[in-house]
């Protein structure tokens, strides 16, 4: 089981509260049961209960859907609040959520949303188009407040609600993401009695108040989340009685907690890990195509945008010749043969190929394949020469050593840190591999030569397009931005602005690719491979999951809560509930007594911390 895959943690940026993201991900996927006082029966009952136990290796960066970024946290958020679109588990194209309908002006830049009648908070209170009016506000004034996703509302010039059923949100300029605003919408009458929104993370007092399908009753700093299925949600109400996210640090540990019936769902396995699933009994395997990247990142010069500089990044990354010729030296083949064992594809742009029509390839012009032999050309012609010993020497003289930041609880950063260190070694280059629990605070810092990088992408990219903008950069260096790894260009930013204006489809899709192309050619990200959802499930405790999307698609980390929400137990009939709705994936998954998230987590930061690939969402 992958714990914290590459992906990005939290910077107090609007997208880096997260380092996730996809990662994706078995840090934040695996689910376990939390321990109970009584051991569940096989089939998941605990006391008559039937609960769902996902075993998770990625921490809680907040509670708080106005700081949470990684993968887990943000897919509680999905659990426990609702948004005003969701997407359809089919195909992932934007339908009604809190808002039932929705329509431009004939400018485009004033958008009406119908808010739903039959949403009720978990306290009894109504739903209206003040809650969705006050968190868009509340974002667009208190700079703390737009930590995770104020990328969203930054073009927003006016929120109002003219009635509890009618939502207007008036822009500074065309925005193509106004069907794709992946913001919780939270209760006023609770949020609005918050103080510093730096600093809370909404992990207090239980239950939390949402109108998800799901309201979350208990929470423990590196052990579990727990939540119970909302009664009033408008969908239907879960199958499940208890939903409960269990931490492992240990893959290993988690995978046989699955075998011994202990949880219900792992997420993030490894290829061994699978292959000794497959043939177990009541066990089944979920290979599916991956909505993250596997990608390095170079240190491009941490900075502010009042042009302040910090760090520690190594000075002979600035040069491009540098880059290229460590990418050159990458063999990507081998890493998905040899790291993933087949579960991946090798990689190309900085979309996966899952998202078709934002899909990219470099031109084979273009193209930095492997060649060690160009590798080493463009290092000698830049000026970084072999000196004794075959170890090769920067401009000052020094020998030319970088370290990498890595995931310790994910083996693919240690499997492909070892390869680093040979392939680059080869170059005469050294290479330290600092595998860390706590990769956020040294990467916010700016404290990094090169890092494991990697997010899950939504079926709208502009959330990690942006992180890429000069704009998401830390204010000052004592701030924290949304940036994922400092990078700022002019071009690029130029075609962002474009793409997020541009409603018609097929322009726009040409616009981000044009993006990652610019990407890829600044140098400072190279993406390695796309990782395969590799899950595992208890067919004796889960009947049936909706995988997303339904043919060949994931079970954790949705850009929904299709999975848990039509979870139905594996003896439902004696159980009763309510219908899911929809035909659910034929996709059966073990199912505890109750359903509780077990969550590695340090004390929840009020700065965001840098999460692997499956982080942020």
């Amino acid at each position: 089981m992958v714990t914290n895959a590459p992906s990005r943690s939290a910077r107090q940026h609007h997208p880096f509260v997260r380092m996730l993201l996809a990662s994706g991900l078995v840090a934040a996927s695996a689910l376990v049961a939390v321990p109970q006082p009584a051991q569940a029966d096989d089939d998941g009952r605990n006391g008559g209960k039937y609960v769902l136990t996902v075993a998770v290796s990625q921490s809680v960066d907040s509670l708080s859907p106005f700081l949470a970024q990684r993968l887990l946290s943000t897919s509680l958020h999905r659990l426990m609040y609702d948004y005003l679109t969701n997407y359809d588990v089919k195909d992932a194209h934007p339908i009604p959520g809190l808002a039932t309908e929705w329509k431009p002006s004939a400018d485009k830049l004033t958008w009406t949303y119908k808010i739903r009648k039959n949403s009720t908070w978990s306290d009894g209170k109504q739903v209206t188009a003040q809650d969705a009016a006050w968190t868009f506000n509340k974002m667009m004034t208190d700079e703390n407040a737009a930590t995770a996703n104020g990328s969203f509302t930054a073009n927003f010039r006016k929120v109002t609600a003219p009635d509890a059923g009618t939502l207007v949100i008036e822009l500074k300029k065309p925005q193509a993401t106004m069907a794709a605003l992946d913001v919780p919408i939270v209760p006023k009458h609770v949020w609005e009695k918050v103080g510093d929104f730096s600093k809370f993370n909404n992990d207090k007092q239980f239950p939390v108040v949402g109108n998800g399908p799901y309201i979350l009753t208990d929470f423990k700093v590196d052990q579990y989340v727990k939540l119970k299925p909302n009664n009033r949600f408008w969908r239907g109400v879960p199958k499940f009685d208890e939903l409960v996210f269990k931490y492992y640090k240990d893959g290993d540990a988690a995978v046989a907690a699955l075998q011994k019936g202990e949880v219900s769902f792992v997420s993030g396995l490894t290829p061994a890990q699978a292959a000794s699933l497959r043939s177990a009994k009541n066990i089944k395997v979920n290979d599916a195509p991956g909505r993250r990247f596997f990608a390095l990142a170079t240190n491009p010069g941490a900075r502010s945008q009042d042009g302040g500089k910090f760090g520690s990044g190594h000075a002979a990354l600035l040069d491009p010749a540098v880059r290229k010729a460590l990418f050159h030296a990458v063999d990507r083949r081998t890493i998905v043969d040899k790291v993933f064992q087949g579960h991946a594809v090798e990689g190309d742009g900085y979309i996966p190929p899952r998202f078709a029509s934002y899909f990219w390839k470099p031109a084979p012009q273009q193209r930095i394949d492997h060649d060690p032999a160009k590798a080493a050309r463009l290092l000698d012609e830049a000026g970084y020469k072999k000196a004794g010993g075959g170890k090769r020497v920067g401009k000052d003289g020094k020998p030319l050593n970088f370290r990498i930041l890595c995931h310790a609880t994910d083996p693919n950063d240690k499997a492909v840190g070892k390869y680093l260190q040979e392939w680059w070694g080869e170059l005469g280059i050294g290479l330290k591999v600092d595998c860390l629990d706590n990769v956020s605070d040294p990467w916010v810092k700016g404290d990094y030569d090169l890092a494991f990088d990697g997010w899950s992408v939504n079926p709208d990219p502009d959330f990690v397009l942006s992180i890429h903008t000069c704009s998401a950069l830390p204010a000052t260096p004592k701030d924290t931005g949304a940036t994922d790894n400092f990078i700022c260009d002019k071009q690029y930013d130029e075609l962002y602005a474009k793409q997020a204006a541009e409603y018609d489809t097929a322009k726009r899709a040409e616009l981000v690719r044009q993006m990652e192309s610019r990407l890829y050619d600044t140098g400072y990200m190279n993406v390695m491979a796309y990782p395969n959802a590799v899950e595992a499930y208890r067919t004796d405790q889960i009947k049936s999951i909706k995988t997303m999307p339904e043919a060949a698609g994931n079970i954790f980390g949705q850009d929904g809560y299709w999975s848990w929400w039509s979870a139905e137990p594996a003896a439902a009939a004696a159980h009763g509930g309510s219908q899911a709705g929809g035909s659910p994936a034929s996709v059966t998954v073990g199912v505890g007594v109750a359903v509780v998230v077990v969550i590695a987590i340090g004390v929840i930061a009020t700065q965001r911390r840098r999460a692997s690939a499956e982080d942020r969402e």
